[in-house]
């Protein structure tokens, strides 16, 4: 059986081939931050002091025993030399915008390559989200 040729289909096969672009992209995540909880959404790094000396190295977040959310961040300098860097987190609710509660900054030393954890409780019941913000010390 002879399939017929349609120009038609020619076309739009060369159409939709002319549509894919291969490129390389201009951001590749290194390999030490390829699974990194940053992408996220629940981590931001608030000025361009922080973002390449700080990174995020996991986030866990739990309903304690009063039902609020606690939230623990794991914050990592990756130079090797100590810095100081300012935290806080920011609860939101099931769509995403603010309950109001946000949390004071803390400041936090890290030692040279140095990795530490940062606890955050939601003050009320309808926290559900939330966002870790990193700025540098002032």
């Amino acid at each position: 059986m002879k399939i017929p040729f349609s120009p038609v289909a020619g076309l739009l096969g060369i159409l939709l081939l002319a549509g894919c672009e291969s490129r390389v992209a201009s951001f590749v995540p290194q390999e030490n931050t390829k699974y990194s909880i940053e992408n996220t959404g629940k981590f931001a790094l608030f000025d361009p002091g922080v973002r390449a000396t700080i990174t995020c190295t996991g986030l866990q977040e739990r309903v304690g025993d009063g039902g609020k959310l606690e939230v623990v961040a794991n914050i990592k300098n990756l130079t090797n030399k100590p810095v100081q860097v300012q935290v806080r987190c920011i609860f939101k609710d099931l769509d995403g915008f603010t309950t109001g509660d946000e949390t004071a900054w803390q400041t936090l030393a890290l030692a040279d390559d140095g990795t530490e954890a940062v606890g955050f409780t939601a003050a009320n019941l309808r926290a559900h989200k939330y966002t870790v913000i990193v700025r540098s010390a002032r």
